[in-house]
């Protein structure tokens, strides 16, 4: 498959580059005609006790239709995100008997328009009793969960022996993902069917939620994700506000609409990161890694979600590419009064990747060595794999060496350091430069699940693939169909692609974690595979000939008999023959884009091991010692995902992620004040990188496929982030290193170095 996409094909483009793309908020379907719409109100204060709320003034209101409570709710809360977490941090549809965070809903207004609505909204009157924050309670109450091998006071024995042990602390703080389409959704019931639309990753697990929550059965439910505009994690699931605006269509017998504005997004939707770590890294003055250890605090919320699970994710990751022997890692989730912890682009992975690439740094200043040669001389070995680290993780397959040496050739390493001595030593240049380098290894298709495709030739020749992963703009209608294309021998643009319709594709598991190619991908592939077999054994049988000489004629899109080319069938012929009609009546009664089938396959591919991208990353900084600003100049990205099918989507995924990283280590942090009030909630106030902070990316690529799956593929998704995220941090502080600022706390803001350059000894003394 190594042409696949070559041309940099993409079937999603046009219609969403002219505005034709349909959101939500666009959908236009005839039952969502003089739809309602319902708006939310929300909870000023972090924590508290409800004492009562007041809804008479906002239902005499003009055009209001009905206001709620939680008390007017026949149904509970949702079901919890993963089987481990108490039931007691499930999350309520509205808040119940307390709050606990500020922007918690805890009533909703149905109205004619959403201005009506709010209007309305703003009559309900909510008297809250303050509690302290955060929530009160015990120990056990706050701690959502404890997982890993604990470093008991501070590890002594693991570093016995070692030379030299340094220390860091990091706070990775709280991400807003501002997805530029906030959530939203659309609900109706038809002929007692609920239809449910909705901003989605996985809209297969919103039906799930929607049928254990209305207690429906299977065919009760219909849930579609059009156009989803980005996600990045925070849209895994079901919301507690769609899942209330599906209980007022059910109960007023009218379409209700639901769509969230920036403000609500940032109080409410689920932020990333939020994680506290303290990292010890041992060795010898030779440069030889003995000894590591991660202790993790997870901030994970209000109430329990991925984000409290998300140190699983570091902790498995914890010695990264570095054959470390000995390991040990321990994290402990906790609750607060704030916007609950969910999924954001690499979820744990670029914590325990920062926690140790940072590590490696200061452990290489400490003996005096140039960190490009430390992590040299420890890198798990091309050799090596598969490799199992010090805490058990076991890497497929990987070329760390490759990598990192493909990225500090680009970048022009010794160069850099030649032109960051010249300045060092020029006393009046106020531009330092900072190089950062990291290498990263991450996890992806994490978890148990399988992944649902169909493909199918239709009567006139034409085929159609149905995928069980729903993009949110990583471009899978165009991969399925060059997949589809390749093994099939069609031309792409006669394949259709249908997601997102949990009516049309029984089953999946959704878009996350970096899965889709290597799993759903691998689907179609395998239902691609199936149907060309049928198609082989139909031909034969219709040439009168062996099935062993028909062969696939792609440049004709059909097949021919081996040694006589002049005897050809177009997948038409093949798929309109009725014992075609009959062997796939007899799998698939169901139709291909409402033509009759010709043939189906049905392909349900499980998750077997999970992959392990790999790479590395090298950024170039400058840093005003008079200001503190920080430029990025140069990032240049050696990123290996296994098999590439897709270049040019390749290259969008990591794009998009050395962006977010960028803008996570630099720019980003969602701030709360003492009391639990939120000071970040608009962009005007939380800062997002744009075009003119980026420079332009310079992208190394290699391949290392995997024997995972049968397109040998990684995950691409998340590894922009993980390693430019850590390339910063490391970039920043090289850039000040030698004025004596031994570690600096992200984001990474004009004052927060200005701060320590004035006065290093405000950072605190990297142990």
């Amino acid at each position: 498959m190594d042409d696949l996409g070559r041309s940099g094909w993409r079937r999603e483009d046009p219609a969403l580059v002219t505005g034709r793309g349909r959101f939500v908020a666009d959908v236009d379907d005839p039952s969502l005609a003089d739809a309602l719409h319902v708006v939310f109100v929300r909870s000023p204060v972090a924590s508290g006790n409800i004492v009562s709320i007041d809804l008479g003034a906002a239902r005499a209101a003009y055009g209001v239709v009905g206001v709620v409570s939680a008390g007017d709710l026949d149904i509970g809360h949702l079901p919890p995100v993963l089987a481990i977490f108490d039931p007691r941090f499930s999350v309520p549809p509205l808040a119940t008997d307390a709050v606990r965070y500020v922007g918690e809903a805890v009533a909703a207004v149905v109205a004619a328009t959403s201005a009506t609505a709010e209007d309305a909204a703003e009559r309900v009157i909510v008297d809250i009793a303050a509690l302290p924050v955060p929530v009160p309670g015990d120990a056990d109450v706050m701690r959502v969960l404890t997982v890993g091998e604990a470093a008991p006071a501070g590890s002594p024995e693991l570093f016995d022996g070692c030379d030299v042990v340094v220390e860091v602390a990091t706070n990775r703080p709280r991400i807003a993902p501002c997805p530029i389409e906030c959530r939203g959704s659309a609900s109706v019931v038809v002929d007692g069917r609920l239809h449910h639309w909705t901003s989605t990753q996985a809209p297969h697990g919103v039906k799930r939620t929607l049928q254990a929550v209305f207690g429906l059965d299977d065919d009760a439910v219909r849930v579609v994700a059009p156009e989803v505009g980005g996600a990045f994690g925070s849209k895994f699931g079901a919301c507690p506000e769609e899942i209330v605006a599906a209980w007022l269509a059910r109960r007023l017998g009218r379409a209700v609409r639901w769509t969230e504005s920036r403000q609500e997004s940032m109080l409410s939707l689920h932020h990333g990161r939020a994680q506290s770590q303290v990292a010890r890294l041992g060795g010898d003055r030779a440069g030889r890694l003995a000894a590591y250890s991660l202790t993790v605090h997870q901030d994970g919320g209000a109430y329990a979600d991925l984000g409290a699970y998300a140190p699983d994710a570091t902790l498995r990751m914890t010695t990264g590419v570095y054959d470390i022997p000995c390991a040990v890692a321990s994290s402990t989730s906790v609750r607060t009064s704030t916007v609950p912890v969910g999924a954001y682009r690499g979820t744990g992975r670029p914590e325990a990747t920062g926690a140790l690439e940072r590590a490696v740094d200061v452990f290489a200043n400490e003996i005096g060595m140039d960190p490009v040669e430390l992590r040299r001389r420890n890198l798990v070995g091309a050799a090596s794999f598969p490799y199992t680290s010090a805490v058990g993780t076991v890497y497929d397959t990987g070329d760390y060496r490759r990598a990192l040496d493909a990225a500090v050739e680009a970048a022009d390493y010794t160069g850099l350091r030649v032109e960051q001595q010249r300045r060092r030593s020029n006393p009046v240049d106020r531009l330092q430069l900072g190089i950062g380098v990291a290498v990263y290894v991450e996890s992806t298709a994490a978890g148990p699940g399988m992944e649902f495709a169909t493909v199918g030739i239709r009567v006139d020749g034409r085929a159609e693939v149905r995928s069980g992963s729903s993009p949110h703009g990583q471009g899978h209608h165009s991969t399925w169909a060059l997949i589809a294309a390749r093994v099939l021998g069609l031309d792409p643009a006669t394949i259709s692609v249908v997601t997102g319709d949990t009516d049309l594709v029984p089953a999946g598991l959704g878009t996350f974690a970096s899965r889709s190619v290597q799993i759903a991908g691998s689907a179609v592939w395998s239902a691609s595979a199936a149907v060309l077999e049928r198609g082989r054994l139909l031909a034969a049988q219709l040439f009168e000939a062996a099935v062993d000489d028909v062969v696939l004629d792609p440049t004709r899109h059909g097949f021919t008999v081996r040694g006589t080319p002049a005897r050809f069938l177009g997948w038409a012929a093949v798929a309109a023959a009725p014992a075609a009609s009959a062997a796939s009546a007899e799998s698939d009664p169901r139709s291909l884009g409402g033509t009759p089938a010709g043939m189906i396959a049905e392909t349900r591919m499980f998750n077997g091991a999970m992959t392990f991208p790999f790479g590395a990353h090298v950024v170039v900084v400058e840093v005003d010692t008079e200001t503190g600003e920080v430029r990025v100049r140069r990032v240049i990205a050696a990123d290996d995902a296994g098999r590439v099918l897709h270049p040019a989507l390749f290259e969008g995924q990591v794009h998009g992620g050395i962006a977010q990283g960028i803008g996570e280590m630099l720019f980003e942090e969602f701030v709360y004040s003492s009391d639990g009030t939120p000071l970040t909630t608009t962009l005007a106030d939380y800062l997002v990188p744009s075009a003119a902070e980026l420079p332009l990316f310079e992208l190394v690529r290699s391949e290392t496929p995997t024997p995972g799956n049968p397109l040998g593929a990684k995950g691409i998704g998340e590894s922009g982030t993980i390693g430019a995220a850590a390339a910063v941090h490391n970039a920043v502080c090289d850039a000040v290193a030698h004025l004596g600022v031994r570690h600096l706390e992200p984001p990474l803001s004009p004052e927060r170095i200005w701060r320590a350059i004035r006065s290093s000894s405000s950072v605190g003394p990297v142990r």
